[in-house]
């Protein structure tokens, strides 16, 4: 079977179930009858979704989408066009069909339920934290009291420090920088204009990795956060197909293989089980 990749910049395609030549009533209908599926990632995220030049994104997650497409096409030849999907975007650009299915680092939260068809998880990783490597007065993250930390556009992940529960984990009173993506984070954490940012820990270590000794990770974990595929509201039958699919990717040693082939470096433990699937409400 053969996958055909095309970038694009994220223009509005139709709806999420049209395309090809007909209309089709699941993304999973789309991709074995058209042949066709517009699939979201991030494109600035170094081992997940990093886009360079013309090329089409590499990473993880974009590894990951392409297994998966290739399962759901069941044998048949799929052309897949990615389309960027920042955190701030993400469920918009499924609400509106301007793709068909994210792959970036999309957490499972209940928030988000209301918007988003979420199949996985297809990873369970834990939120650290991202400081300066001479950074000596945060060793653990209680240490964040009246630090700045980063507030990436779209992610939760600060809510974990900074709100009480449900939505949040520690409650500490923290000043909030806002940034447009992770990778603006890093940028302002590298010039001094904010102490720490918080996410999963693969997200952070990646970035670590492009400019060793500059950073280090506390590994101090504040939670489990949940990586799932996101759909458009209501596509239960591609939730039930991805979630099949999944299940084969663990099983058959794929994700393992990426895993190691993208985050083997960092240092990390890495997950090494299949996350037991949330349902396709």
């Amino acid at each position: 079977m053969r996958v055909a990749t095309l970038a694009a910049a994220a223009t509005a395609v139709g709806l999420a179930a049209c395309g090809g030549g007909g209309s089709y009533t699941t993304v999973v209908d789309k991709i074995r009858h058209a042949g066709e599926v517009v699939v979201g990632t991030k494109w600035d995220q170094p081992s997940l979704g990093l886009r360079t030049g013309d090329h089409d994104p590499q990473g993880f997650d974009v590894d990951v989408a392409k297994y998966l497409v290739n399962r759901l096409a069941d044998g048949g030849d799929v052309r897949i066009t990615w389309r960027e999907s920042p955190s701030s975007t993400r469920e918009a650009l499924l609400q509106n069909g301007t793709v068909d299915m994210i792959v970036a680092s999309y957490t499972i939260t209940e928030a988000r339920r209301p918007l988003v068809t979420f199949a996985g998880p297809y990873l369970i990783v834990p939120q650290d934290t991202l400081v300066r490597a001479g950074e000596t007065s945060i060793k653990k993250v209680t240490d964040l009291r009246g630090k700045r930390i980063c507030l990436a556009e779209g992610s939760n992940a600060y809510r974990r420090i900074v709100d009480p529960p449900p939505d949040g984990k520690l409650h500490i009173p923290a000043v909030l920088v806002p940034a447009t993506s992770y990778s603006d984070c890093v940028r302002k954490l590298a010039n001094g204009q904010l102490d720490a940012i918080s996410a999963e820990s693969l997200v952070l270590a990646a970035f670590a990795e492009q400019e060793p000794g500059r950073f280090r990770l506390l590994n101090d974990s504040i939670i489990d956060e949940k990586w799932g595929v996101g759909l458009k509201k209501g596509e239960t039958a591609t939730c039930e197909a991805v979630n099949r699919a999944i299940g084969d990717m663990w099983r058959d040693g794929t994700a393992t293989r990426l895993l190691h082939k993208w985050f083997g470096r960092t240092g990390l433990k890495l997950p090494s089980s299949l996350p037991r699937p949330e349902g396709c409400p």
